[in-house]
């Protein structure tokens, strides 16, 4: 992988430029990936109710919020009401079929992977990885990576990675991080992340009934 690196230390400050603060970002698309078949859930993840509101719901807001664009990732016919659908080109290839379809649509640079079932992420933290995106020209990823593991679907890519995911899936291949070996990734690492108030548990996602109501006893 062709990592970017970021020198100097890990500061506490405010990171997010004027643009992305005042309102959603022209420049930057946003998909919310809601085509998983939600086997361990039971039901379609995407409408769970969570805290009053439907996940796919609380993605939209959320990503309405920093993006002048935004699409779901799935069935037309389940989510047609809600917003503008992409659906996969290869299908039932996971979440690299959903990114792939996602990047053949875009109309920007920038663009917005997020997984439906993450409620956890937060604006100011889109804010701060559309930022890191901006000042990583270079990069076609731009990844967290938190408990040793980074997060593909909640990061941003740039249009191009779309002809080598596309190579990928041809190949009958749908690991997304095999595919950071070939391209130039900015991984945000855990220690910047803290650095910028970012915790392990913005990463959360819900997968399980259990889950769900572990989340609720929580809140």
């Amino acid at each position: 992988m062709h990592e970017i690196a970021v020198t100097g230390s890990v500061a506490r400050v405010k990171v997010y430029d004027r643009a992305v603060e005042n309102g959603s970002a022209r420049d930057v698309s946003a998909f919310i990936l809601a085509g998983g078949k939600s086997t361990r859930m039971g039901t379609d993840k995407a409408f769970v109710d969570y805290e009053g509101r439907t996940l796919v719901a609380r993605a939209l807001d959320l990503a309405r919020s920093v993006a002048s664009g935004v699409w779901i990732v799935g069935s037309r016919e389940k989510f047609a009401g809600l917003a503008p659908v992409v659906e996969d080109v290869f299908c039932d290839y996971g979440p690299l079929g959903g990114i792939h379809a996602a990047l053949q649509t875009s109309p920007t640079e920038l663009n917005l992977l997020l997984a439906v079932d993450m409620p956890f992420v937060s604006r100011a933290f889109l804010q701060y990885l559309i930022t890191q995106a901006r000042s990583a020209p270079d990069a076609e990823v731009i990844v967290p990576r938190s408990d040793g593991r980074r997060q593909p679907l909640c990061a941003i890519y740039r249009r191009q990675f779309a002809a080598v995911a596309e190579r990928a899936l041809r190949g009958r291949q749908n690991r997304i991080d095999r595919l950071f070996e070939e391209l130039r990734t900015r991984v945000i690492e855990q220690e910047e992340l803290e650095g910028a108030g970012f915790s392990s548990a913005t990463f959360r996602n819900l997968n399980t009934p259990e889950e769900l109501e572990a989340e609720k006893r929580r809140a």
